[in-house]
This record gives structure tokens, sequence and C-alpha cells, in this order.
């Protein structure tokens, strides 16, 4: 009962259409069902452009991106709004596919799953790092060690948003590296490293550079998103 009161004062609203997300809501409590259902995912032509683009062993997004379409105002609210549990809620949705993908295809879970480091100042400025979180979400459905901060960001890298290809590989050019505590238990392991978004994907390939440096046997990325 003290549920349905609080559901009436405060009702969830879905964060894409902003109508009231009802108790019998399939998919939790962010997005209505219909709502979930219809963001674009990526085609299996998107998936071999990522290939194409990432330097990862496997890759693997599941929604479709665009600046200003639906998708976008969830991960507004995901990096700007605060809503931590909401990484973990994506991630959840990413980790359900991801378990299917690897077991239809019988590839065995990996060693660690890792997000994509933010800069000391964003991360004080932000609160969060969302990618941590949608890790979060992830591993409740794999047999993986989550490691927060094997990868750290060493350097501030100006705004990736206006930049072209080449200036964005130019501005993250040894952002990263390899945190000493975990430096000698990388060596033969396979790793998923986690971005929310990947663009150019110049970000995701700077991160995954570094491990392959200390020669991690096999690296997936994985993002919520792929942007066109």
């Amino acid at each position: 009962m003290l549920s349905e009161i609080i559901d009436f004062i405060f009702p969830r609203i879905s964060l894409i259409s902003d109508k009231r997300i009802e108790s019998g809501n399939k998919y939790g409590e962010y997005l209505n069902d219909e709502d979930l259902i219809s963001i674009p995912k990526v085609t299996y032509d998107d998936l071999s452009e990522l290939n194409d683009k990432l330097i990862a062993d496997i890759s693997f997004s599941h929604f479709s991106f665009a600046e200003g379409d639906e998708f976008s105002k969830i991960i507004y609210q995901l990096k700007y709004g605060g809503m931590k549990k909401l990484g973990i809620y994506l991630g959840e949705i990413i980790g359900h596919e991801l378990q299917i993908i690897l077991e239809t295809n019988n590839i065995t879970d990996f060693d660690y799953i890792i997000p994509v480091p933010l800069y000391k100042t964003k991360l004080r400025e932000r609160g969060f790092n969302q990618s941590e979180y949608i890790c979060m979400g992830i591993v409740q459905y794999l047999n993986s060690e989550l490691v927060p901060d094997m990868i750290i960001r060493v350097r501030h890298t100006s705004t990736q948003t206006k930049l072209s290809r080449e200036e964005r590989i130019s501005n993250l050019k040894n952002a990263f590296t390899i945190n000493k505590d975990y430096k000698d238990i990388i060596s033969g392991k396979r790793i998923i490293i986690v971005d929310d978004v990947v663009t150019t994907g110049s970000t995701m390939n700077e991160a995954i550079k570094v491990l392959k440096e200390n020669n991690s046997s096999e690296v997936m990325a994985c993002t919520l998103a792929m942007a066109r």
C-alpha cells in the first residue's frame, strides 16, 4: 500500500515519452515498455562498420544513437542528470543481450570487465563515471570481475564533439595508462571494456591500445549505443 501511495504522489515518468510508467511495466522504472522497444537498434551493417572502426578483437553495441533523437535524452540524463541507477538499468539490458550472444556463439566468459575512465576533474565535476555503472549492470549477467580502475586517464582532453576523426585521435593520444596495481595481472587475460556511446571510436581505441600493449589476450569493446 505504501508503494502505491508513493507512486501516486511521485509517479514514475518515462524518460522518452514523459508518460507515466504503470506498475505492470515489464522493463523497469525508467522507460515504458513501448518506449524501450521503439529505440532503434544497431543493424548487422552497423556492427560490421563498428568492427572496422575499432581495434578490439570483438565489438558489440546495442542501440543506435543520433544527436537529438530519443536515446539522446537517456544519455543526457545518464551523464548530467546524476542518475547512477539508470546506468545500472541500461547495463542490465546490455548484459542480457551480451549473455545471449556469448552463449549462442560458445564464447567463454571474459576475465575482467572495465569502464573507459574519466579524467579526475571530470569525475569530480560529474560525481561518478557513467560507464562504471553500466559495467555494474552488465556484470550481473557474466562471470567476469568488475575492475573499475584498471585503466587511468592521465591527462585532460578537450571535448570531442566538434573535432574531426583525425583531431580526435590526436586529442586522445597517450591519454590513458594502466594502473600500476594491475600491470602484473593483465597479461593473457580476456577483458571487456565498456563506454556509453561510440562515435568515431577514437576514445575506445586509445583505451584498447594500452590493454594490448600490456599483453591482454583478447579485448571486447562494448557500448550502449553506436552513433550514426
